[in-house]
């Protein structure tokens, strides 16, 4: 007796759906070509590139997550070349990027999350030694879409967003984020939590897994000093590694998981390459767009 090959469905609809789908991939390449062309006939010049900036780890996870990042960046915005280039640790680096653009415009948005030296000194002057004429755009945070990110990995991670008085009364979120000396840094990160705080109605404290204070566990030992002991860590990491590995273990109830490939965290992006893009370029040295 032989083995029957499951059932398929054969129903119309599934034809129907699989077709439209196609069709609809077909029409999105092929309207993407042609907004390439002129009516004239001749091609007109593509978008400036965009070049996502990642710090770079020696985790392998984080680099398979931004290449998701990226891919879901594509996604919303077929139109666009999208590029990877990082500042440390991981191939391509970022002059190497660059390298291979030439003379051609580019948007390089860091996929920080606050302002620092990589953003103020490093990224710019990677940017000046090339031949790409280039802009740099501002830190992702502090900004809504990273609110609504966080917000939805805490409610993935165990977070109830309806909670009795007492309960609330009781709990306190952790924003576990990386540190700089910086103190721009620490005011884009002390805003983030602000913005979670009224987001979620408790406080939000915000942590540094390195070089600033205080430190995820101290903060975490403040609020239970308050009558906390209901706390979560909020991993503001753009990808999984040793710092947001620290950071959870650290939690004394539930911890998310980093901000990683997020729906928001692609929008984001965009955002952030249209408004380098609408700010006007007065100087020959690579833009600092506003955060």
């Amino acid at each position: 007796m032989t083995a029957s090959n499951p059932p398929r469905d054969e129903s119309p609809a599934a034809h129907l759906d699989s077709t439209a789908h196609l069709m609809n991939r077909i029409s999105s390449q092929l309207a993407s070509q042609l907004s390439l062309v002129s009516l004239n006939g001749r091609r007109r010049p593509g978008p400036p590139a965009l070049v996502v900036v990642a710090h770079g780890s020696r985790d392998p996870r984080a680099l398979s997550t931004v290449r998701t990042l990226l891919d879901r960046v594509r996604e919303q915005r077929p139109g666009i070349p999208v590029h990877l280039g990082h500042i440390e640790l991981n191939d391509p680096l970022l002059p190497d990027t660059l390298a291979t653009l030439g003379t051609r415009e580019a948007v390089l948005v860091p996929l920080l999350l606050s302002r620092g030296y990589h953003i103020k000194r490093d990224i710019p002057e990677m940017a000046a030694a090339s031949q790409v004429r280039a802009r740099v755009a501002g830190a992702l945070g502090p900004h809504p879409l990273l609110v609504e990110t966080l917000h939805d990995r805490l409610v993935e991670a165990g977070w109830c967003t309806s909670m009795a008085d007492t309960t609330r009364r009781r709990s306190a979120v952790v924003l576990a984020a990386a540190g700089s000396r910086d103190p721009e840094s620490k005011i884009d990160t002390n805003r983030t939590a602000q913005l979670l705080s009224e987001r979620l109605g408790v406080p939000v404290v915000p942590a540094y897994a390195t070089t600033a204070a205080p430190t995820v566990p101290d903060a975490i030992r403040a609020l239970a000093a308050n009558g906390r002991h209901r706390v979560a860590v909020a991993s503001y990491f753009t990808a999984p590694g040793r710092f947001a590995t620290e950071s959870a273990e650290a939690a004394p109830w539930i911890a998310s998981a980093p901000l990683g490939t997020h729906p928001a965290m692609a929008k984001l992006v965009l955002h952030r390459y249209d408004q380098a893009l609408a700010t006007p370029v007065t100087t020959t040295e690579p833009e600092l767009a506003s955060a």
